[in-house]
């Protein structure tokens, strides 16, 4: 059994929404911020990790 790591996505904005991407399968939509300390904010949901693109090489 193998389990698929979180899906990451590069984004320009502090402030994000998620919601599972899965249309009907998805959860519900929220809102999030991404900490200016780290750059980086995880779903509660669905454990998508998004990363502000000015922290890209300090998040790898």
């Amino acid at each position: 059994m193998s389990i698929d790591a979180p899906e990451i996505e590069i984004v320009t904005a502090s402030r994000v929404a998620c919601d599972g991407g899965e249309g009907a399968l998805g959860h519900p939509r929220v809102w999030l911020m991404i900490d200016p300390d780290s750059g980086f904010v995880e779903c509660g949901y669905c454990d998508k990790k998004f990363i502000h693109k000015d922290f890209v090489d300090a998040a790898e």
